[in-house]
């Protein structure tokens, strides 16, 4: 009899895998839905309506044929938490089942957490935010290391390297591609740029793909390099001497009609007020 369980190949560590680190039962002949609670370390957030209904139609049809995995709740003694299996088991409820089978068995915080990772990893369209903040809680939670992440899930120390940097994008272009508004491959080009919202907002407009955002990128670099070098020498120098006034950075931008701005950039109000006292005593 084949494995329910068994792995995609080039995966580090199936289920089946985990499934032979724990002590598990027998598969039960069924529980009731309402007493299965969702686990409360699901990576995934958001679900896909179109598949879920496929799922939802083919388990209507054909019921269950892979058992939910479920350990005894910690919280509740009368229910089973989730451990893999969250999407059949919405979807059973959303085909009107009332019982559902499942395997369960002996797992810790880390084990579930595990376990929902591998389950989801193995799933292409796990949203990459998700996929990170896993990786993330196993690091921050459970003193993995990227190596051992990498060796865990069986993708390169690269893969992983670039999951975790997403979560240094701002908060708004991570809901963006929580949303699928863009790509993970968008998401990628735009760590580390000041202007990464704007950006990304220019990316959904004009729908570029990831090598055009590139080149957008590039170019505005381009553009930003030879306007410093371009920079009249004499309002350089006269930065200079203001900042040596004051002790404050600051930036004038002069236009082609001589009108413009001169900005002062503090750090603290110690600065402030030192430009404050420079400017009275002076003027």
């Amino acid at each position: 009899m084949m494995n329910p369980f068994k792995a995609k190949r080039g995966l580090g560590r199936g289920l089946s895998s985990l499934i032979g680190d724990t002590n598990s039962s027998a598969i039960k002949n069924k529980v009731s839905i309402s007493s299965i609670v969702r686990n409360k370390f699901q990576p995934r957030k958001n679900f896909d309506k179109e598949k879920m209904d496929e799922l939802t139609n083919s388990i209507r049809e054909r019921g269950i044929i892979q058992p939910i995995i479920v350990r005894k709740s910690s919280d509740n003694s009368d229910k089973f938490e989730i451990v893999a299996g969250e999407r059949r088991w919405q979807a059973a409820q959303n085909a009107g089942l009332h019982e559902v089978p499942v395997v369960e068995i002996e797992a810790d915080n880390l084990k579930s957490l595990e376990f929902a990772i591998v389950e989801n990893v193995q799933r292409s369209d796990l949203n990459p935010i998700e996929e990170a903040q896993g990786y993330r809680k196993l690091i921050d939670d459970f003193e993995y290391d990227q190596d051992k992440v990498s060796k865990f899930i069986g993708k390169s120390r690269t893969h992983v390297t670039n999951c975790l940097r997403l979560l240094s994008l701002p908060k708004e272009v991570i809901s963006l591609v929580q949303e699928n508004k863009i790509s993970q491959g968008h998401a990628k080009v735009l760590v580390g740029l000041d202007n990464a919202h704007f950006l990304a907002r220019k990316i959904i407009e004009k729908k570029l793909s990831v090598r055009q955002a590139e080149n957008l990128i590039r170019t505005l670099k381009s553009y930003k390099g030879k306007s410093k070098i371009a920079k009249n020498p004499n309002l350089s120098n006269l930065e200079s001497s203001i900042e040596e006034i004051t002790g404050i950075k600051v930036f004038i931008r002069n236009k082609k009609n001589n009108a413009g701005q001169v900005t002062f950039e503090y750090k603290d109000l110690d600065q402030l007020n030192r430009l404050i006292m420079v400017i009275k005593a002076n003027y």
